[in-house]
């Protein structure tokens, strides 16, 4: 039997929950699960804000731990391996997006927390495809977000093939900038922080940025039009989307990772004559998350975590809805 925390409703508090996972799949593995990380897509499965959650659902999908049991066709892991679980559990493997190697796009790909339990447990099973090995030099008590958040920031580096020559702008010093900052920085690029708090500054310049502009000052906006070659929006709000297109130098795009609650309204005529663009991106496939891991240690980036046990999961999930989480929160067996 696995054992998990499980919502018996939308917005409801957690509850202890058991469930038997069935015969091992010939493809599968089981983890046992050290450490889960709380991502605010967790939040937004449990109040089905995505109009896709089903009941009771068990959220989680930042996992780390070590491989319990393998199916009988698995020959690239081995039990007691540390690994990690993201977003996606499975694909088809067989569509050309997968056999592309663009296995985050293909059209029915399994999410680990949708129409099934995720990682709120102490096991949790999935393709070993999608289950990756953990370089021996990332922390494991933090790398769960790195499943999540780090491979959100770090797949459109590689989709846009962004130089270390780059100009880059990253909006929004939270969950997922936090870890944009450190990347780009480790990238090569000259980094500029967008924040409407100007009390992280300092802390924007530690991670990596090598400027800072406050956007809630118009007249700091307007001083860096016509400055980037790549703008990162990695927040979930509505901004005046028209001032950051203007920020953005000839061939430029504005990319976005968070998910903004309303429609992007933007003046077409503001795109054409630079040939701008906007766009958006999803979690990135195995190869691309093995690559994102193997920068991260060689780069010592990680993300800044507070820790939780299992049993405070409510708590937890408080801290992260309140907005005062810094910047990601992990749970720990």
């Amino acid at each position: 039997m696995i054992h998990a925390y499980v919502a018996e409703k939308k917005g409801a508090d957690l509850k202890p929950f058991e469930y038997d996972p069935g015969v091992l799949g010939g493809e599968e593995v089981e983890i046992k699960i050290e450490y889960c990380g709380i991502c605010h897509s967790d939040l937004s499965m449990l109040n089905n804000d995505w109009g896709i959650s089903q009941y009771p659902l068990v959220a989680g999908h930042e996992v780390v731990g070590t491989i319990a049991s393998v199916g009988n066709s698995v020959k690239t892991l081995k039990v007691g391996q540390r690994v990690g679980l993201g977003w996606n559990s499975r694909s088809c493997m067989t569509c050309e997006w997968c056999m592309s190697g663009n296995h985050n796009l293909c059209l029915t790909a399994e999410a680990t927390i949708v129409g099934r339990y995720g990682g709120f447990a102490d096991a949790i099973r999935a393709h070993s495809a999608w289950v990756l090995p953990l370089p021996e030099a990332i922390d494991p008590a933090t790398a769960g977000p790195l499943f999540c958040g780090g491979i959100t920031v770090f797949n459109p580096l590689v989709q846009f093939d962004v130089k270390p020559t780059d100009r880059v702008g990253v909006i929004g010093i939270g969950g997922l900038g936090h870890l944009a900052l450190q990347f780009l920085h480790a990238w090569g690029c000259d980094v500029t922080a967008f924040s409407t708090s100007s009390d992280k500054e300092a802390e924007a310049r530690e991670l990596g940025a090598d400027h800072f502009v406050n956007s809630r000052d118009a007249t700091a906006l307007k001083s860096v039009e016509n400055s980037f070659d790549l703008i990162l929006s990695t927040v979930n709000a509505d901004l005046d989307w028209n001032s950051y297109i203007a920020c953005l130098r000839p061939k430029g795009r504005l990319h976005f990772v968070g998910v903004v609650p309303n429609p992007v309204s933007v003046y077409v005529f503001s795109l054409m004559p630079g040939q701008k663009s906007i766009s958006a991106s999803p979690l990135g496939s195995p190869a691309t998350t093995n690559q994102m891991l193997d920068f991260a240690a060689r780069h010592n980036i990680e993300p800044i975590t507070e820790m939780f046990a299992f049993d405070q999961i409510n708590e937890a999930l408080e801290r992260l809805h309140s907005g005062k989480a810094r910047y990601r929160i992990v749970l720990k067996h």
